[in-house]
């Protein structure tokens, strides 16, 4: 069996996603979308038990043992980085490890929506980045921070779990933490930061009510604040966060939440049907006074018409989006409908539609 670095250097060198490494299986690799064997024996639990040794740092083994699982990032020579998920599963072990790019994307190469990028100056407010786990939310935010430290004279804190990608200073001084290895929590990382002089703030999860919170004060008293949620679309975003709130505090933070969130940006990650590769869909939502009156009055539901009517300022749905992608010909009927929120509305949409 190659050691854990040959097979990094095959993933890296093909341009997979990840390396899957499961005991009974030989090691897997996600290219383009689709789980590929590399031609290889069957992994056994020494396999797994040692790639796991052989990568992982001392706290990292320890919470493996102690908990059943641990994340960390992992350098492979200087070609690239790796998010790492080492677990135990039937008593044996597992990895799964994500290749995280070493260049970061510019706007027009992950196809982030223009609109976006006036927002990145604004001096206060909250911008989410959300969609499932995959979709493609870390590159995403690696774009408007890296756009921020290279226009703007900010103090930029990270806080992520774990580190992915790394920015060197620019015009900005960047200040990135580990959880687990600078700061133990979201929350409390995201406290300190508002006492180290921070202009921007990145959250890389808002994972619970504590840190919700604290990211919605720290948006609202001065500070640009970035997190991300794994919802889809802005209206079931917004009512994640309203439903993490108790019943008596609802109406408050509906107000709070009205007047701090300046951008949803939600979005999917789909394998292209035109060329080898992937392609991002978005549906963009910015802050305007329908919407904030919506948001207070607990009308989430119709946010989706204020956003179909306000095309010319930026703002777009996931499924038009998505539909725009199918008629050029990007990606398959299937690919869409797996991904829309409304379905069967696009499925009727898209009927007699022949794809460029």
């Amino acid at each position: 069996m190659p050691d854990i670095h040959e097979l990094l250097r095959v993933v890296v060198d093909s341009g997979a996603s990840d390396l899957h490494l499961a005991v009974g299986r030989p090691p897997v690799m996600r290219l383009h979308g689709n789980m590929q064997d590399l031609p290889l024996p069957k992994l056994v639990p020494a396999d797994t038990e040692a790639f796991i040794r052989t990568i992982a740092p001392e706290r990292n083994l320890a919470e493996v043992e102690r908990v059943g699982s641990s994340d960390f990032g992992y350098p492979f020579e200087d070609r690239a980085r790796f998010r790492v998920s080492a677990f135990r599963q039937k008593g044996v072990h597992g990895l799964v490890m994500r290749l995280i790019p070493s260049r970061i994307l510019s706007f027009d190469q992950i196809g982030l929506p223009p609109a976006i990028k006036p927002l990145l100056s604004r001096p206060r407010g909250l911008i989410l980045v959300t969609g499932p786990t995959g979709s493609g939310k870390t590159t995403t935010l690696a774009t408007m921070i890296d756009h921020v430290n290279t226009e703007f004279d900010r103090h930029i804190i990270t806080i992520e779990d774990p580190i992915e990608y790394y920015h060197a200073h620019k015009k900005s001084i960047v200040t990135q933490r580990e959880i687990g290895v600078d700061v133990p929590s979201f929350s409390e990382g995201l406290r300190r930061a508002l006492r180290q002089d921070p202009d921007v703030i990145l959250l890389g999860e808002m994972r619970d009510l504590e840190t919700i919170s604290a990211a919605i004060t720290a948006a609202e008293t001065g500070h640009l604040v970035f997190g991300t949620l794994h919802t889809t679309g802005t209206t079931r975003t917004v009512d994640r966060i309203i439903d993490a709130y108790p019943a008596d505090q609802q109406d408050q933070i509906r107000a709070q939440l009205s007047v701090s969130i300046i951008a949803v940006v939600s979005q999917v990650l789909m394998p292209r049907s035109d060329k080898p590769g992937l392609i991002a869909g978005f549906e963009v939502m910015l802050m305007n006074s329908a919407i904030e009156n919506h948001i207070r009055k607990n009308e989430t539901f119709k946010i989706t018409s204020v956003i179909q009517t306000n095309k010319r300022v930026g703002m777009f749905l996931l499924d038009e989006y998505l539909f725009d992608l199918f008629r050029a010909g990007k990606i398959t009927f299937a690919e869409m409908m797996q991904k829309a929120q409304s379905p069967k509305e696009l499925e009727e949409k898209a009927r007699g539609v022949t794809p460029a």
